[in-house]
């Protein structure tokens, strides 16, 4: 199954995607619901629009598609309809914060997917220079979500950069149709039997009032304050367990020990000292993550919209959309976001044949900061690590000279040096900590500090429409065309530390640049009597001033031999330019720099540097026949030098996927009421992205140093002579994922709505030791089982989720290791109250409290109880 499978994308005539038979997910048509539904009718007619950007049937897209509409997300148990996406088949979520969550599909999850497009009506809700969006903070509240789709899968031939491996649409409320004033009230608790924190109030409020202004003007106002208190990273295991194993101190006696949730004791704040004629690896001591992280919560987000309608087919709007918001956030570093800011300005035309929208979104990081930074700063600014490591080493001498044994004059080494270290919790503590996160220069201090801007716009036009509208002439009724263009620019304000501008002649804090344009032709022809068989042909054109044109064709089918039964094909490509971070970043990360792919960032130094993972082995190599075979240093280099691996990965290329998909989608029973959708996909990646570290060799004037072996090895056994690096670049192995998905979905007669369904994805490659972190982090299995009434009993409703997934492999440049498997339980009961039209729930994510970790390094997630009540929705 390592070669592709199935065959292709999409089809443009009217259609658009398939809905999703997810638990939770039923394809119903998106209207208010009525008080009884005990007889409610199945809808099969209901539209998607983000698999082919045009209205078609749910059943009948020509890609995978799932679709969570109104009644969806009232019965979800979740705690706002972002959680309930968790439920969705064929989507994983990755929780780096309470206020911070991840979406993605099919493989190669991270907590900053650039992979994964997030639209809010076709708007693309992402921070700049993140390069992702960041949570939901910049999306709708539940009081104006209408419906949302996510085509899992590439969907980059229509959509381009990001969306190589799926995008979620967000749809909202049009003032036009839902006018009038609703409001929402949550209060919860969680940390529940928590020994770090103790239990923690959660509360948000919701706003959202919409009205008519004759036939031709709506408007629409939200505002949502998020309060709470966030989960807590507080992982103990130690990456670097076997550091001193060689010296038989292992557990707590090893000092170099790098618990995961501890900054400032990572690899680059360790000394090899010689002590008694040994090599010792001694870190310094380090902060614990909630020693230096604010884990209070809030989120304020605010939008407004201006709908302008000068005639029944034309709708013109204006949405402004901001936020203010403090969490918690994973790159290479934890981060604490602080008086984070976003906004957005976009301008939409809507009509039968031509759609356009541009929008402009800012990003200010506000007084964010690295945590990791923080910590070793904080240690530095006490005492700076040569005199730390002389007073460790003075007292250590001093120990043993009185007989201690080697771990106990260790530990007393430790305290010594320690002496008059800053502790948590102090206001001296906390001056030098906000001291800190306002130095922008992670080499002294720990800030954030970045401004950047994204510009888009975008046209797409349906000539079939265009034609039929004139008359028909020269367009066949069973014909559709769809063409489009795009243009996106990222601009970014050079801190010095973060971001610079490395474009020859120009001052390297000048606003830096970086865009590109595309454009997709899209056309689709309806065959056989009965239009039984759907085709569709897409190519799209992305060029930027970096690359050679791109191109990324779909072809997809669609059979339909009933109106119940559809099966699918389809075929497509994908290219994903680097990203601004991955392009362009120059970070100075605890001694260890990290710079954009892009030659223009980092000319010359994959050339002269060698991999990190066997300067680790050859040092480790060498240290061991210090201990224990009786060489000298200058012998076990020499000895061990052969160990050395010139780096051999080289400046960024666009990133490439080409992915097969089949599928079926049946409606059973009368009414369609048993709804079956499965789907099976294969995907090759060609030059995937990812980092590498490697170190550059240097002479003891700090110049780069000859390619002399034993001059290299000398110098790679010294952090004072070697010039460290994290680099982005693309894997040179090929690498295929594949899987598939079953959802099933059961309307019974009476109001009760059942659902279930599994998703598989596995992980081959050609090479197992390419050198760069693979960063597939998706479990093997995992599965849905859903149930929910609305009106059971008297208004009286319920709902039900339970999700599991396997253990699965985690590897970030965090932390890598397995991340166990876990199941999590959701439950609300709901009471409707017609008259005033209130809406009470009482519910629970993770109801039995049974915490969890999402990816390696992030937070324990437990349950969050809460009570709601909503007025008008």
């Amino acid at each position: 199954m390592k070669h592709a499978l199935h065959v292709i994308r999409r089809r443009a005539l009217v259609g658009l995607a398939v809905a999703a038979a997810t638990a939770g997910s039923p394809a119903l048509a998106q209207q208010a619901a009525p008080a009884d539904t005990t007889r409610r009718p199945v809808r099969l007619g209901e539209v998607v629009v983000a698999a082919s950007k045009v209205e078609e049937s749910i059943l009948q897209s020509p890609v995978t598609v799932e679709k969570l509409n109104a009644r969806a997300l009232r019965l979800s148990p979740a705690p706002s309809f972002f959680d309930a996406l968790e439920q969705v088949k064929g989507v994983q979520v990755l929780a780096p914060s309470l206020g911070f969550k991840v979406l993605n599909a099919r493989g190669f999850a991270n907590t900053t997917n650039v992979r994964f497009a997030q639209l809010v009506d076709g708007i693309d809700n992402q921070a700049p220079h993140i390069g992702g969006p960041i949570g939901n903070v910049l999306g709708p509240s539940d009081l104006d979500i209408k419906s949302v789709e996510i085509v899992p899968g590439t969907a980059a031939a229509l959509y381009g950069l990001n969306a190589i491996n799926g995008l979620a649409n967000f749809s909202t409320r049009n003032p036009f149709a839902s006018e009038g004033l609703s409001a929402q009230q949550k209060v919860g608790v969680n940390h529940i039997n928590d020994p770090n924190t103790g239990a923690r109030p959660y509360s948000e409020t919701s706003l959202r009032y919409a009205r008519v202004l004759g036939s031709k003007w709506a408007f629409k106002v939200n505002g949502t304050y998020l309060r709470g208190y966030d989960w807590m990273a507080t992982d103990p295991t130690d990456l670097n367990p076997n550091g001193n194993a060689s010296t038989g101190l292992l557990g707590a006696d090893n000092p170099a020990r790098d618990p995961v949730s501890s900054y400032g004791n990572e690899s680059s704040n360790r000394s090899t000292l010689t002590l008694g004629g040994k090599s010792y690896q001694v870190a310094r001591t380090g902060y614990l993550e909630r020693d230096v992280v604010d884990y209070h919560l809030q989120t304020l987000k605010y939008d407004a919209a201006l709908h302008y309608k000068p005639n029944e087919r034309t709708e013109l709007a204006y949405t402004y959309r901001g936020a203010r918001f403090d969490n918690v956030y994973q790159r290479s570093n934890r981060f604490q976001l602080a008086d984070y800011r976003l906004q957005q300005h976009a301008l939409q035309l809507t009509t039968p044949v031509v759609q356009a929208r541009t929008y402009f979104t800012q990003e200010n990081t506000g007084q964010s900061y690295n945590l990791r930074s923080a910590a070793e700063n904080l240690d530095r600014s006490f005492k700076p690590d040569n005199a730390w490591n002389a007073d460790y080493t003075a007292e250590w001498n001093r120990a043993v000279g009185q007989g201690q044994p080697v771990a106990a004059a260790h530990a007393a080494a430790r305290t010594f040096a320690d002496a008059g270290r800053l502790q948590p919790g102090t206001p001296q503590f906390r001056q030098r900590l906000n001291a800190l996160s306002d130095i922008n220069n992670w080499d002294q201090g720990a800030a954030l500090r970045v401004q950047a801007n994204l510009l888009h716009a975008e046209v797409q036009a349906n000539l079939g429409q265009a034609l039929r509208q004139a008359g028909g002439k020269g367009m066949p009724v069973w014909a559709d065309v769809l063409v489009g263009a795009d243009h996106r620019t990222y601009f970014v304000q050079p801190d010095g530390n973060y971001f610079i501008n490395p474009n020859p002649g120009r001052d390297q804090f000048s606003t830096l640049a970086y865009g590109k344009t595309g454009g997709f032709v899209q056309a689709g022809a309806r065959l056989l009597p009965g239009e039984k068989l759907r085709l569709t042909a897409t190519l799209r054109a992305d060029k930027n001033r970096y690359f050679d044109l791109r191109f990324n064709p779909r072809l997809t089918a669609v059979y339909s031999p009933t109106a119940r039964h559809n099966f699918r094909l389809s075929y497509q490509s994908g290219y994903r330019f680097p990203s601004l971070f991955e392009g362009f970043s120059n970070v100075n990360s605890g001694q260890v720099k990290r710079i954009g792919g892009l030659r223009v960032m980092s000319d010359g130094v994959f050339e002269g540097s060698y991999l990190r993972s066997s300067i680790d082995a050859f040092n480790a190599a060498v240290t061991r026949a210090v201990n224990t075979g009786g060489q000298s240093r200058s012998q076990a280099i020499a000895a061990n030098q052969s160990l050395l691996a010139r780096n051999p990965y080289t400046y960024l290329r666009p990133e490439f996927v080409r992915s097969w998909e089949v599928g079926y989608k049946v409606a059973l029973l009368p009414g369609g009421r048993l709804l079956a959708d499965v789907d099976f996909y294969a995907n090759t990646y060609r030059d995937f992205i990812a980092q590498v570290e490697a170190y550059v060799p240097l002479a003891a004037d700090g110049q780069p140093l000859p390619a002399t072996p034993n001059a290299v090895a000398t110098a790679l056994n010294a952090r004072a002579t070697q010039a460290r690096y994290r680099l982005w670049t693309n894997s040179r192995s090929r690498v295929y994922n594949y899987g598939g998905s079953l959802g099933l979905r059961y309307d019974v007669p009476g109001g009760l709505l059942a659902g279930a369904s599994t998703t598989y994805a596995r992980l081959d490659r050609t090479e197992a030791a390419d050198g760069l972190e693979a960063g597939f982090n998706t479990p093997r299995w995992s599965y849905n089982l859903n149930l929910g009434h609305e009106n059971v009993y008297r208004h009286l409703g319920f709902g039900l989720n339970y999700r599991w997934q396997t253990a699965y492999f985690s590897e970030t440049f965090l932390v890598s290791g397995t991340v166990p498997a876990y199941g999590t339980l959701d439950a609300q009961l709901s009471y409707h109250l017609p008259a005033p039209n209130l809406r009470f729930k009482l519910g629970a994510s993770n109801v039995l409290n049974r915490y969890y970790v999402s990816y390696l390094g992030g937070p324990g997630v437990g349950g969050l109880y809460y009570a709601q009540v909503t007025y008008g929705l």
